[in-house]
């Protein structure tokens, strides 16, 4: 066995924005509990067919997810939008949930969103920006309460626009609003993201909105909610925080490229990481999948593929359950259990290059703390240094883990990681017979859920 997490099994896409790599699920690195040449190659070729189907589904336009990053129009008119929105605005509010919300709040994070001292300066001259995803009363009272209503602006995301959490949050605005006399100004102070009107299909949010005369953006109709997150429904947070549209689904094309460019599954990265998923829990009895990047810019990342990936391949008793994790924090709260606890877990570590990045620790305040060992390095190579450490003790006590390298993190290098995922999603549910695109146990919820509140409101 050997402790090295490199070899023949790393591969890049195409533009060089990423680097992954399998070897620590491998057999060779981590024995018994990795999987064998002969065990990798199969499932390799178990995609092959997979991989060919969508290369067919991208030249005939029939899965318009392989197709979003080669538009712009939407762009365009999500960037007009967005630059009347805005004016007088110190807020901006976006309702949504799930897929609505997930995908944006990974973009925005890059812009440093939900990160303490994360704005830079040219960021700080835009309005804030502000997620509402979970359904809470008393959290929602507060929140409306405590904004200047006058200058807050609100974006509201339903693909069928009848999401009862979402229409919820949009009619308690806009009955903030009027309460707070301000009627006359809704039009200008709100903004839809949903479905185009259909013959015979109902949709609230729309009708709401329209009978305000709120302008809408039309939400993509053949992109669902965990899929959308380069449409407008993601890319309109990421232009409130200042980021280039553009330069992100110029990243997730790359992908696209590669996937077009590639000779074979072993030559194409999200080919790799499903049929590597997919393989160790079939083979290895691996449960849970561990998203742990080591950089809080892509915290909200890790929860958008939970999302993604239980959303799409958990039915019909397939499935493993993803988890989300940011290190090195959750190396004190969950890393005993990926090391010591049951075999059941495969990790993803991303990690951005930070050598040399953050304050340099004093020597002599090391000294004085018993540190020694952190005198003169950057907190930025501490980090790093962790992130290394990390999947090397995973491996040496044969735990599967897989590695992401990014030389830095960017509109490009987010756009595809996205894509990547999507499409790592798609291949991995083909591979289990799945459609990963439905969710039929979710809307027997929602199907309930409507006739408990039809009953009538609690007194």
């Amino acid at each position: 066995m050997t402790s090295s997490l490199r070899d023949v099994t790393d591969s890049a896409d195409a533009g060089g924005l990423y680097r992954q790599s399998i070897s620590g699920c491998l057999e060779g690195a981590i024995g018994a509990h990795g999987l064998s040449d002969a065990e990798r190659a199969a499932w390799i070729k178990r995609v092959e067919p997979h991989l060919e189907d969508l290369r067919r589904d991208y030249d005939t336009r029939s899965l318009a997810v392989l197709r979003i990053a080669e538009e712009t129009i939407d762009i365009e008119q999500a960037a007009a939008a967005l630059k009347t929105l805005s004016q007088g605005a110190s807020t901006i509010v976006f309702f949504g949930t799930g897929g609505s919300s997930l995908g944006g709040q990974t973009l925005a994070q890059l812009g440093g969103w939900n990160i303490p001292g994360g704005a830079d300066d040219k960021q700080r001259t835009r309005p804030r920006t502000r997620f509402y995803d979970n359904l809470d009363g008393q959290t929602l009272a507060n929140g409306l309460a405590r904004l200047d209503l006058a200058s807050t602006r609100f974006v509201v995301t339903s693909k069928s626009g009848g999401t009862a959490e979402t229409l919820s949050q949009a009619i308690s605005a806009i009955q903030a609003v009027k309460a707070a006399g301000l009627e006359a100004q809704i039009a200008k102070m709100f903004l839809g993201i949903t479905e185009p009107a259909a013959p015979g299909k109902a949709n609230g949010l729309r009708a709401l909105f329209e009978s305000f005369s709120i302008p809408v953006l039309e939400h993509h109709t053949e992109i669902g909610g965990r899929f959308s997150c380069l449409t407008n429904v993601g890319l309109m947070p990421a232009m409130a925080r200042g980021l280039d549209a553009s330069a992100i689904r110029a990243g997730a094309q790359t992908v696209i490229d590669a996937m077009r460019a590639s000779t074979s599954a072993a030559a194409f990265a999200p080919a790799i990481g499903a049929a590597t998923a997919i393989a160790l829990s079939k083979e290895r009895g691996i449960r849970t999948l561990v998203m742990m990047p080591y950089a809080d810019r892509l915290g909200r990342m890790a929860a958008w593929f939970v999302q993604l990936w239980g959303e799409s391949l958990g039915k019909g008793g397939e499935g493993t359950t993803p988890m989300a994790a940011l290190g090195p924090l959750d190396q004190h709260s969950q890393l005993q259990l990926y090391m010591d606890g049951p075999r059941e877990h495969y990790l993803t570590i991303f990690r951005v290059a930070s050598a040399g990045v953050g304050p340099r620790i004093d020597a002599d305040l090391a000294k004085r703390a018993g540190a020694e060992m952190l005198a003169g390095h950057t907190v930025g190579d501490v980090v790093a240094a962790q992130a290394q450490a990390v999947p090397e003790a995973l491996a040496q006590a044969g735990r599967p883990v897989r590695t992401f390298d990014m030389s830095k993190l960017d509109e490009k290098t987010l756009g595809a990681l996205l894509m990547h995922f999507m499409i790592e999603t798609i291949l991995a549910g083909r591979l289990l017979g799945l459609d990963p695109f439905d969710q039929p146990a979710v809307e027997l919820a929602k199907v309930l859920t409507k006739k408990r509140l039809a009953s009538g409101p609690s007194q």
